[in-house]
């Protein structure tokens, strides 16, 4: 049986200072919401994050960027948040933008025990300062290494007390290949479930990835609400 933790600060207890994490989530889809408030709460800072992006102003990761507490981003696309759009301008962070299938794939590698890769992705752009080419059957690659973390907190919907994890549709984005990929992951829920109830072949994480679970409920919130006005179409 895993951990099952209490409450969302007892879940981060164990994140330090300067600790390396990977956060899932795609906008605001499949986001740890309750962690990343644990985090807020806790305080710690000078963090390394990994992340598809970095929330909006006001949520997901947003709120630990308004407390300066994100030392370093690596991540493919600033997004929606104007306080982190600031942050970079303004020297006050350190940001490295990655091609998103290129993220996506460093942290598939660091699961799989890969080292390293290669990409056309960003082939003569700033992506590939420093970085090594090589030709394969005449076109140009990138070297691209693999990404590991510390932790990873991720966002499930259902678990069992094994670990064993679904996700619920566009949820899966980046939390199942970040589970793979940190020395630790702890996994948000929506539901606990006894070992038996979910069916095998439906799940999509096995157990052995997994450390910690939190069992915890979503606002859920909306990252662009588009609306219809009084009178406009039918």
């Amino acid at each position: 049986m895993k951990t099952i933790y209490s409450t969302g600060l007892e879940a981060v207890a164990n994140i330090q200072d300067g600790a390396t994490l990977m956060v899932g989530g795609f906008g605001l889809v499949g986001i740890p919401e309750q962690l990343i408030l644990a985090l807020v709460e806790k305080g710690v800072k000078d963090l390394t994050v990994i992340s598809n992006n970095c929330g909006v102003d006001d949520w997901g990761l947003g709120l630990l960027l308004q407390q300066k507490q994100i030392k370093k981003i690596i991540g493919s696309y600033v997004g929606e948040n104007k306080e982190f759009e600031r942050q970079v301008l303004a020297g006050e962070i350190e940001v490295e933008l990655t091609p998103q299938g290129t993220l996506a794939e460093k942290i598939r590698a660091g699961g799989a025990g890969i080292p390293a890769f290669y990409t056309p992705a960003g082939v003569g752009t700033q992506i590939a300062e420093g970085k090594e080419v090589r030709v394969f059957n005449g076109k140009e690659y990138l070297l691209e290494e693999a990404l590991h973390a510390d932790f990873a907190l991720i966002r499930a919907a259902k678990a069992d007390r094994l670990g064993n994890l679904l996700y619920n549709k566009t949820a899966q984005n980046f939390n199942p290949i970040m589970a793979t990929a940190a020395t630790f992951t702890i996994t948000e829920v929506e539901e606990i479930v006894e070992v038996g109830l979910l069916d095998p072949a439906m799940i999509h994480t096995p157990s052995i990835y997994v450390q910690g679970i939190l069992e915890a409920k979503q606002e859920k919130r909306i990252e662009r609400l588009t609306i219809r006005q009084k009178g406009e179409g039918a």
